[in-house]
């Protein structure tokens, strides 16, 4: 069954019908063109999110890139961009095999059709023209014939009429002689026209226009096999890229897979793991001898020998810190002023060494020195820490990774430059038995520049090496300590914190030597205590000689001390003398003392 056939008398609606195809063809074009758009900006939108979220920093310099949840994460950011990459990989398959195919087809079918369509129009045209020439022929063949036989009942009637003459009677017969001629003639040229128009319109509706709608037909089933094709191609290229989704999917179960929260764990204590000894328990400190005071003393805390034995807050023994140093020397007794109180005051009485009242002392300093406003002075907080070459700012366990990684890649720096050497060795062999090839003396230059590497790769590996050594068994030795230790952060000292806050070179020494002279106490040796002015004077702060970082939690609510918290960066203004405090100044500008044992120090 064809269009020729069945259809002959259809030709509007094979018109509006192969229209209506080629509106669908190009809707379906457009839709392609929209769905690669959507995929276009879904692919973009996964890649700015993939980069929003992958880690800013190199891995090799993110710690955080050694835990298999954040390489799992990542992991699964790089298949979510691989996913990606395949919706863009859909959408240009779908611009380049449907929608510039497809439009390309739909033009040539447009094209196609209007040139079939004019073919048809000029034949009904040419139909039309011989039908009108028929009706022409028909009219004036029935003309004629209608003025021939009047013209013949003209002359019949004067035949007739004996009044009319005989002339009369003859032009009348010629007359209607005439008409019936033009009549006949008339008929003769309408036969043959019907016989030609006849002929016409058996070609134009059994040969002509049937090969036309055939054409049409042909066209029309073409069109519809292209986008029944354009239709495949749009599944097609979702199946090309099911067997690369399927591997991302497959790579982020993988990835949730590989999550290890032992793993995890360890290297977190790999990464942090400091190598300090825990601080060990807090020793009793009993402040009832200093309450023990004779009734007939005069001064206050002053024995029967004269001299003060004033008790105030009680010097600790030396605590082990593993933070920092340990038996610094005390610097010298401070006065409340800030700076240090001298043996003798000008135009007053004698330190307390003399055997003079401590309020008395006091009292004097009150009245020399003449009181000003407090000056509020803002610091821009601590220097960072130094770094040092054989890292020893960093804790002793976190040291010895450093340094067996340093050791590890001098080594290999090391083997590279031996084996450079050999192979410039053996080229020189080769130049010497063969000359041709080039200039042993050109060899010399590059052989002594290796092996002067070679000699400074050597020292710097003895150099790790002993570091290494060392940070091993300051590690060994820390670990023998860590065993029955509390887990809670330490309690502060008993003591009170000093009063003093600053301290001066040439007196220090002085106090220091007098005071290492004198044996110490049960509980610790001997200070005095002196009363804290209320007036606050203006001078220079002093420069921090090192830095450190509150590891626990401390509310300053005692005289001298000030609060801090947990990880608070400090400046180092004095280091702990035995007491278990330490003078440290906040970013804020405020100054005072905190327990040792709560603070991580790095000495400038």
């Amino acid at each position: 069954m064809d269009w020729g056939t069945e259809l002959w008398d259809q030709f509007e609606v094979l018109e509006r019908h192969t229209q209506w195809g080629l509106d669908l063809l190009d809707r379906y074009v457009k839709f392609v063109k929209e769905r690669t758009e959507v995929e276009q900006a879904y692919a973009k939108q996964l890649r700015s999110l993939v980069k929003k979220y992958l880690p800013k920093r190199p891995t090799k310099d993110d710690p955080e890139s050694k835990f298999s949840q954040q390489q799992s994460f990542v992991q699964i950011l790089q298949e979510v961009n691989d996913f990606a990459g395949q919706r863009e990989l859909v959408a240009e398959n779908l611009s380049v095999r449907v929608c510039l195919e497809l439009a390309k087809y739909s033009q040539e079918m447009k094209q196609e059709r209007k040139m079939h369509f004019q073919e048809g129009r000029r034949a009904q045209q040419q139909l039309e023209s011989g039908f009108k020439q028929l009706e022409n022929s028909k009219r004036k063949f029935e003309r004629d014939c209608r003025e021939a036989e009047k013209a013949a009942q003209t002359a019949e009637r004067l035949d007739q009429d004996i009044n009319a003459t005989k002339a009369d009677v003859e032009k009348a017969k010629q007359q209607a002689h005439l008409r019936s001629h033009m009549a006949e003639e008339s008929k003769n040229e309408y036969a043959a026209q019907l016989q030609r128009f006849n002929r016409d319109q058996a070609h134009f509706y059994f040969s002509q226009m049937p090969q036309i709608f055939d054409k049409l037909q042909d066209m029309d089933e073409r069109r519809a096999t292209h986008l029944g094709a354009g239709y495949g191609l749009l599944s097609e290229a979702e199946l090309q890229v099911v067997p690369i989704i399927a591997k991302c999917l497959e790579g982020m179960k993988v990835a949730a897979d590989a999550v290890d929260a032992k793993n995890d764990s360890q290297v977190l204590i790999e990464l942090h793991k400091s190598g300090f000894a825990r601080p060990g328990d807090v020793e009793f400190e009993d402040f009832s001898q200093p309450m023990n005071r004779a009734p007939s003393d005069s001064s206050l805390g002053t024995p029967s020998d004269g001299r003060p034995e004033l008790r105030g807050p009680g010097r600790s023994r030396a605590k082990r810190w593993p933070f920092g140093k340990k038996n610094k020397p005390r610097p010298p007794p401070l006065s409340p002023l800030g700076g240090p109180l001298p043996s003798t005051l000008p135009n007053g009485p004698p330190s307390p060494r003399s055997g003079l009242d401590p309020l008395a002392i006091l009292s004097e300093i009150s009245k020399s020195v003449k009181p000003r406003l407090a000056s509020f002075r803002s610091l821009r907080g601590s220097r960072g820490t130094v770094v040092t070459e054989d890292f020893s700012h960093l804790p002793p366990e976190q040291q010895r990774k450093r340094l067996q990684q340093q050791l590890e890649e001098r080594n290999r720096e090391l083997q590279k430059e031996v084996d450079q050497r050999e192979a410039l060795k053996k080229m020189k062999d080769v130049y010497e038995k063969t000359p041709q090839m080039g200039d042993p003396a050109s060899l010399e230059p590059r052989i002594t520049e290796t092996l002067n590497n070679i000699e400074r790769l050597k020292l710097e590996v003895q150099k790790y090496e002993t570091w290494l050594a060392e940070a091993e068994s300051r590690v060994l030795s820390n670990r023998g300590d860590t065993l029955g230790r509390h887990a809670r952060p330490p309690d502060p000292p008993a003591s009170a914190p000093p009063d003093s806050s600053s301290s001066n070179s040439n007196s220090g020494s002085q106090r220091n030597k007098e005071s290492s002279e004198e044996p110490p106490s049960e509980e610790g040796q001997d200070a005095p205590i002196y009363t804290e002015f209320d007036e606050d004077f203006e001078e220079e702060p002093a420069s921090p000689i090192g830095h450190c970082v509150a590891i626990y939690h401390f509310e300053g609510s005692s005289e001298g001390t000030i609060s801090m918290a947990e990880g608070e960066d400090l400046s180092l203004m004095e280091e702990d003398k035995g007491d278990g405090w330490t003078r440290v100044r906040r970013k804020q500008g405020d100054e005072g003392y905190v327990p040792t044992s709560y603070l991580r120090v790095t000495l400038n």
